[in-house]
């Protein structure tokens, strides 16, 4: 089932999207005693995690995870995931534990660790941002669908790298780099409730192509209409083809 709320701008859809999230996660908590949450990251999400830190949720009963990193990028880099969640998310609010995806060192160990953490139990909460691209994580198209890994190595095709430059991490596409660890289709589809927060004009076509084209590894978020639970918050902005804008 798919929910769509679209806002006046992406101040409002952060606003909207945070309540949403955090009366899943304390609807969580109250029922099982914890919460486990995915976060994504990227400009579309800062409105979103700004208000989430503000909201009314006991998180030292909140376990989360994430969804990406780029293989071989230090932490120390301005386009680091791990450093992007930990200045605007895990400083600030007092979590049970995080576990973040390192690109670093050994990998494969990294993935093998991860995952077994991720896999203890369900992840109730899923924030998942959409791509340009289309993409969900980095699973850029053609997806991989089948795959069962709760992580795996992807390679970052010319317009997802792009897209990295236009919202500012990187001087210039050969700047970014060529493959990702990133959390697969199936796990992310495995969450009990996903939110995509999907804001601003560049998105307005893969918003288009996710409602309006069938499910296809060719657009990975269509997946997302498969899901029991998905909510969709766009503005105006990324809203502006499917209202004919």
């Amino acid at each position: 089932m798919i929910e769509i709320s679209i806002s006046k701008d992406a101040n409002e859809l952060g606003l909207c999207a945070a309540k949403k999230a955090a009366g899943l996660i304390s609807q969580a908590i109250s029922e099982r005693g914890e919460a486990r949450i995915i976060l994504s990251t990227g400009m579309s999400q800062f409105e979103t995690l700004k208000e989430l830190v503000k909201m009314d949720v006991d998180w030292s009963k909140v376990t989360m995870f994430h969804l990406d990193e780029y293989v071989g990028l230090p932490e120390t880099h301005i386009a680091s995931f791990r450093k992007y969640l930990k200045e605007r998310f895990t400083s600030l609010v007092d979590l049970k534990a995080a576990y973040f995806v390192n690109g670093e060192d050994d990998v494969s160990k990294n993935i093998e660790e991860l995952s077994a953490a991720l896999n203890e139990k369900p992840v109730d909460v899923g924030l998942i941002g959409i791509g340009e691209n289309g993409h969900i994580a980095f699973n850029d198209p053609p997806a991989d669908f089948e795959t069962t890994q709760a992580y795996k190595i992807v390679d970052l095709d010319t317009r997802c790298r792009m897209q990295q430059v236009g919202e500012g991490w990187f001087a210039t596409v050969d700047d970014v780099p060529r493959q990702a660890i990133s959390m697969c289709s199936r796990q992310i589809m495995s969450c009990r409730h996903i939110i995509s927060a999907v804001p601003h004009k560049v998105k307005s076509q893969a918003v288009y192509d996710t409602i309006t084209k069938p499910v296809s590894p060719m657009v990975p978020a269509t997946l997302l209409k498969t899901h029991p639970d998905w909510s969709l918050f766009l503005d105006m902005n990324s809203a502006s083809m499917l209202l004919g804008c």
